[in-house]
């Protein structure tokens, strides 16, 4: 798992007050490149990390809600755009092209699964109300809430206009990712978007 350093909480040798030691969880996902995007040839220099992909998911799902979907909670939203990649804080950035074979998949995916709830669990153990962010992560793995099933699509769309941003710096060898995309959206708003993105490529 590539990342820019070491993992961030292991910089930090001494037990302290819970906001700080929060902050060095959080930063993991400062320091750890979405790796999707190095296996097709990004530079290091040029890579977003998994907390510029939150932050991008949380902002077009926050304005998204507001300009599109007033039945929907656009500060949830905006939370669990911020929330939905905490578990690779421990478990990494596990993209659909490493290898599993069939057999292991299943199995891999509950470890998987096991690790990030862990993973999660730990990094919200110091704060007295846990449960409350612990639960806006499940929200988002569960697919529980319509927020939640907006947020994953969202995350779907980011994707593919990060692809497109990495065409304009002349990266190739991105084509895939727009069918990818495209077969799992179904908000109207959002493939209206995607059909723009597609006719401007």
């Amino acid at each position: 798992m590539e990342t820019k350093n070491k993992h961030t909480r292991e910089l930090l040798p001494e037990k302290t007050n819970g906001i700080i030691e929060l902050f060095f969880e959080f930063a993991q996902l400062k320091n750890l490149y979405r790796q999707g995007w190095l296996k097709r040839g990004v530079s290091k220099l040029d890579c977003e990390t998994v907390a510029d992909h939150s932050f991008s998911v949380a902002l077009l799902g926050y304005i998204l809600a507001e300009e599109y979907r007033p039945d929907l909670d656009s500060n949830r939203i905006m939370k669990l755009g911020l929330f939905h990649e905490i578990g690779e804080i421990y478990a990494g950035d596990i993209t659909p092209k490493d290898s599993v074979s069939t057999e292991d998949k299943t199995q891999k995916e509950f470890q998987g699964v096991q690790k990030e709830f862990q993973g999660v669990q730990k990094v919200f153990s110091i704060l007295p109300n846990s449960e409350k962010y612990l639960n806006l992560w499940l929200d988002f793995e569960n697919q529980t809430s319509l927020e939640a099933k907006f947020v994953k699509q969202i995350d779907r769309l980011e994707m593919a206009l990060q692809a497109n941003l990495y065409e304009r710096l002349n990266y190739k060898n991105l084509d895939e990712f727009f069918p990818y995309v495209q077969e799992r959206i179904n908000s109207p708003e959002l493939k209206s978007i995607l059909e723009s993105l597609l006719k401007i490529r």
